[in-house]
């Protein structure tokens, strides 16, 4: 969640979106090679209709939105992720045990498409029709794989086309990924295995509350300074 509006930050929302999808696509690719088979199937069913609607949402309003208000919105779904953090629990244990359904899933699946569209940010979305299923900690996190494996491979051609190569209103006027985002997205790929490495030591050396504290905290602090354009430097 914290990558979209640090990149944000660094390059603007759409640019941001652009480069860090190609990323995400690679990434989904290895998870699936160590979470294949390990999930609910028919979670596809009931979210993936209301996803590709909601990715053609999303791609409208990227369309439409400005560079400052695609920022705003970034920032936005950025801090609407950490306050959810504080209420996830309050939900679930108020809906108690949940049956996957099609009267549940479209609607969740078209806000997961349009979050994720906007900011890759479905995340809550996608936690809210799993977590109550009670799936255990393996199949939850390759129900997860499988589910944003398709979510970002179906946004993948709405990104990369534009309507002066193809004259269809679902595209927005100028791609998301082009071969500028592309050259940034393959300069930042060579630092995932360093990623990694780094992940690997803070998983032993950070207890997982303090890390987790860490990631909503700058999480909710990049999220603000999108919405507000603070100039920091003023602060120092």
């Amino acid at each position: 969640m914290l990558t979209t509006p640090l990149c944000a930050l660094a390059f603007g929302g759409k640019d941001a979106v652009g480069i860090v999808l190609p990323l995400l696509c690679a990434g989904d690719a290895f998870s699936l090679y160590h979470y294949w088979g390990k999930w609910e199937r028919q979670n596809l069913r009931y979210l993936l209709p209301g996803v590709v609607a909601g990715v053609l949402l999303g791609v409208q309003l990227i369309g439409r939105l400005d560079a400052r208000q695609l920022n705003i919105a970034i920032g936005l779904i950025a801090v609407a992720f950490v306050l959810f953090q504080f209420v996830k629990e309050i939900i679930f244990r108020a809906e108690g045990t949940f049956a996957p359904n099609h009267a549940v899933g479209v609607p969740c699946g078209v806000a997961a498409g349009a979050t994720s569209t906007l900011a890759h940010g479905a995340g809550p979305v996608i936690m809210i029709f799993l977590m109550p299923q009670r799936l255990s900690k393996e199949v939850f996190v390759g129900t997860n794989v499988l589910l944003f494996t398709w979510i970002n491979w179906i946004k993948l051609p709405f990104f990369c086309l534009d309507r002066t190569m193809i004259d269809l209103p679902f595209f927005v006027t100028e791609s998301v990924i082009n071969a500028h985002t592309l050259k940034l997205s393959a300069t930042f790929f060579v630092l995932v295995p360093i990623g990694v490495w780094l992940g690997v030591w803070l998983n032993r050396k950070v207890s997982e509350a303090l890390f987790t504290r860490l990631i909503y905290g700058f999480t909710l602090l990049t999220g603000l300074q999108l919405i507000f354009n603070v100039d920091l430097r003023k602060l120092f």
